[in-house]
C-alpha cells in the first residue's frame, strides 16, 4: 500500500472522538509516546492546542491520507525563538496506518513546515532506545542520532537510554 499523505494545521473541530481515541493507550501504542506516562483527555488536548496558538510557541498539524482522512498529527514546538530551535513529535494515531512508512513521510513534510514556515534552524527530539521504529522513522526523514543519554528513562524499575536525534535547516547549516 503506497499511501500519499499531506499535512495541514489542526483546527479545533479536528479534536473529535476519533482524534481523542489516538491518545487512549489500551493497546500499548503510547507506551513510547510520553516519557512521563501522562494520560490525555479531550480537555487536555484542546487546552494544549489552544495554548500553542495563543502563545505562538507550538502548533499541531494533521496528517491526512490521500482521501483526506486524519491518520495522525505532528506537533512542532515548543519553539525556542531566541535560538530558533524546536521539538517535533509525530504520532500515527490511526493504528491501521502503522508500519507503512508514513511517520517518516510526515516527519519529512513537517521538517519543511518547521524550516520554511516557522524559520526554525534546528529540530531535535529524544526517544527510548528500545523504540526502534521511531528511531528509524526520524533517521529515514533526514534526522541524525546526536547522542545517547545513558539511563535517562526509568522503565519497569530499569534504566533505559534516551536516543537524541536532530535535523538541521540547510539554510543555516552548510
Amino acid at each position: 500500500m503506497n499511501t500519499e499523505i499531506t499535512l495541514r494545521p489542526v483546527q479545533l473541530n479536528d479534536i473529535d472522538d476519533e482524534y481523542c481515541s489516538w491518545y487512549v493507550n489500551s493497546d500499548g501504542h503510547l507506551n513510547y509516546f510520553t516519557g512521563s506516562g501522562r494520560t490525555f483527555s479531550r480537555e487536555l488536548l484542546v487546552k494544549d492546542f489552544k495554548e500553542g496558538i495563543e502563545s505562538q510557541r507550538w502548533y499541531y498539524h494533521c496528517i491526512l491520507n490521500e482521501a483526506g482522512q486524519k491518520i495522525g498529527n505532528v506537533k512542532i514546538g515548543p519553539f525556542d525563538l531566541r535560538n530558533k530551535t524546536s521539538d517535533l513529535v509525530c504520532l500515527i494515531g490511526n493504528r491501521t496506518y502503522l508500519g507503512k512508512g508514513l511517520a517518516s513521510q510526515a516527519i519529512m513534510l513537517a521538517n519543511q513546515v518547521a524550516f520554511n514556515h516557522y524559520d526554525i534552524r534546528r529540530l531535535q527530539g529524544g526517544m527510548y532506545a528500545s523504540n526502534i521504529s521511531s528511531i528509524k522513522a526520524y533517521t529515514k526523514a533526514g534526522w541524525f542520532i546526536e547522542a545517547t543519554m545513558k539511563g535517562f528513562y526509568w522503565v519497569n524499575d530499569q534504566p533505559e537510554d534516551r536516543i537524541c536525534v536532530a535535523c538541521l535547516n540547510p539554510r543555516y547549516f552548510s
